[in-house]
């Protein structure tokens, strides 16, 4: 899915730099609008849930918006329970989960695209290290090396690092299993092993970039979002000896960075009724010209437009 989704994208991206594509709709407020808006769901799309509900509360100050990001794994229970009308998630729905929602309702949970982003691999900022092959981080992180390389990796050294990190054990920062940047890294990244047990799991991805910034032999993963200057970015190549490349939005957008993935927003949406006012200006916005700056202020890559009309034609939300 994501690999078509790539190629869609990139007809339509400017890939020199990130930009909103000014083919976008701009946004156009509609009705007045009240009531309680609730986004549960995926910690790595927090910050973004959180400008676009500020934004909309600027257009609606009759909308109340709540936003609470623990893990992608907790939208789809919110969703069943009702207890929440966005279930915003940095993977998709397992098939047990939309069985569960099917179960519930009689019908799949509807999937919206809201952005594109970019897992990242972050080491401490004085660390020399350029790039690492997903065969190597799986050495690194996993204790079943599905990828192939030939030992654990469980020192500096090992990657080729000299003077203070000769010999030094390599600290392991990661999500907990409710997180999907969790699930995304262990499908890509391990191709689906078993994580050590060393791993410092964490509850947020900024945690895991604090982690990160205040240990010289850490290591961990996290959304391109929460980048600060206490961190690197490394590059990564598909095989040992293959291309270096770092997570920007040409090579998301061009397939060759191997851990982009979309953001997505699922809803509750019977197919026999009228959308919720409510839920469906607050994907109008977020799809929105002025929803896509929020995108790039939150450090991900907006949809070009060629994909938002797209989906708001298929969703009838246009």
């Amino acid at each position: 899915m994501l690999a078509s989704l790539l190629v869609v994208l990139m007809a339509g991206a400017v890939l020199s730099q990130v930009k909103v594509d000014p083919n976008l709709p701009r946004y156009t407020k509609g009705p007045s609008l009240t009531g309680n808006l609730s986004a549960v769901g995926s910690d790595t799309m927090n910050n973004l849930m959180t400008y676009w509900g500020e934004g909309f509360q600027k257009l609606y100050p009759g909308v109340n918006i709540q936003v609470e990001g623990k893990g992608s794994s907790t939208a789809p229970p919110a969703l069943i329970s009702g207890t929440a009308q966005l279930g915003p998630m940095s993977r998709k729905m397992k098939r047990e989960e939309v069985n569960a929602f099917e179960k519930r309702f009689g019908y799949p949970p509807t999937r919206v695209i809201v952005a594109i982003d970019t897992l990242a691999v972050y080491v401490n900022k004085d660390n020399p290290l350029g790039c690492l092959s997903l065969s190597e981080l799986d050495a690194i992180f996993s204790s079943t090396r599905k990828l192939g390389w030939p030992e654990e990796i469980t020192t500096w050294d090992q990657l080729g690092l000299g003077g203070k990190f000769d010999g030094q054990r390599i600290s392991l920062y990661g999500r907990n299993s409710v997180s999907g940047t969790y699930g995304f890294f262990k499908e890509k990244a391990l191709n689906g092993g078993d994580f050590k047990n060393t791993v410092k799991e964490q509850p947020g991805s900024a945690s895991v970039v604090q982690g990160v910034s205040q240990d010289l032999f850490g290591i961990g993963y996290s959304g391109i979002g929460y980048k600060t200057s206490g961190v690197k970015v490394l590059a990564i190549a598909k095989k040992k000896g293959g291309k270096c490349y770092l997570p920007t939005v040409e090579n998301a957008l061009s397939g060759r960075y191997p851990l982009a993935r979309p953001l997505q927003i699922y809803v509750n949406k019977n197919p026999n009724r009228d959308w919720d006012p409510l839920i469906k200006e607050f994907l109008r916005y977020a799809l929105s010209y002025e929803g896509q700056e929020m995108v790039i202020k939150a450090g991900y890559f907006p949809l070009p437009a060629k994909e938002v009309k797209k989906q708001l034609e298929a969703l009838g939300l246009k």
